[in-house]
């Protein structure tokens, strides 16, 4: 059985003098802690298509990511909960004779059957989700569809819920790597707040795309109240340089919360910095933690 997940997640200031002298407020939504079983936020954009798929009928799930993928883990863990199959489409046929990296032995747990394609060949694939199997609900790389959307739109109404007066000082920032999340805050939110995107990989012009093609999918129209930022990836997906490193650790020591590196630190380091350029003074900055950090060892 599926346990049911912890909504609304914890919403907590951070007390940082840095912010508090630029007139500016730092809070994190802590979505991280969202499901016992399903990592991270992946639950937002999931839950609405895990509905999808046991109303179809669906015997299974199928889906496609790295060697690291948190949607991957978030799947196989979901389909195991819900008694259904899951198979995932793995980027790098090299990948298939070599020891299992903690990340994917985690899927093969869950009961996850993993196929390995050439890096060539698999964008094709997952680009589109287009492939198709008797009695399989398919889901795209990150779990980025229009309902995906709604589902992370949820985030944005817990907001509005939960903070006084929120409005147009307030500014709500998450990581970017296929866009569900952004598009699914920015398409919740109330007029007044924006929504900033922190992208975690090389992909200007083409995640903002990503974005107003997933509005459309969810909603029928596009939404003017976001913005995507480009220069804190730290040299693209997975990359993390040893400025993004201490950073991070600092901020994890300072404030005793656990970063995760690919996604997180990036956003929380591009909130700093955007703070230290005067583009976020007097602004309330909620940055949504959308994962745990890898485990260790």
């Amino acid at each position: 059985m599926l346990p049911a997940a912890a909504l609304p997640t914890p919403l907590t200031p951070v007390d940082d003098p840095e912010f508090a002298a630029a007139g500016a407020e730092l809070w994190l939504k802590r979505d991280d802690l969202a499901h016992p079983s399903v990592p991270g936020n992946k639950w937002r954009k999931l839950a609405p298509n895990l509905e999808r798929a046991v109303a179809d009928g669906a015997r299974g799930l199928l889906t496609y990511g790295g060697a690291y993928s948190t949607h991957v883990r978030a799947v196989a863990a979901a389909a195991r909960g819900l008694g259904l199959a899951s198979t995932g489409v793995i980027r790098g046929a090299e990948l298939a004779g070599q020891p299992r990296n903690w990340s994917l032995a985690r899927a093969e747990r869950d009961g996850m059957v993993l196929e390995f394609v050439e890096r060539s060949a698999y964008r094709a694939l997952a680009g589109g989700g287009q492939e198709r199997r008797a009695g399989y609900y398919v889901l795209p790389e990150g779990g980025s569809n229009g309902l995906a959307v709604r589902g992370a739109a949820v985030t944005a109404a817990e907001l509005a819920g939960a903070l006084p007066d929120f409005g147009p000082r307030d500014v709500v920032c998450c990581p970017v790597g296929t866009g569900g999340t952004l598009a699914g805050i920015a398409a919740g939110l109330p007029t007044g707040p924006r929504a900033l995107g922190v992208a975690v990989l090389r992909g200007e012009g083409y995640l903002e795309a990503e974005v107003t093609a997933l509005h459309r999918a969810g909603y029928g129209r596009e939404f003017p109240n976001w913005q995507l930022v480009h220069g804190w990836h730290g040299g693209g997906y997975g990359r993390v340089p040893p400025e993004l490193e201490r950073f991070a650790s600092w901020f994890g020591t300072a404030y005793g919360v656990p970063v995760e590196r690919r996604y997180v630190a990036k956003a929380l380091w591009a909130v700093y910095g955007l703070l230290r350029a005067g583009e976020l003074r007097g602004c309330r900055v909620t940055v949504v933690v959308t994962g745990l950090p890898d485990p260790v060892g």
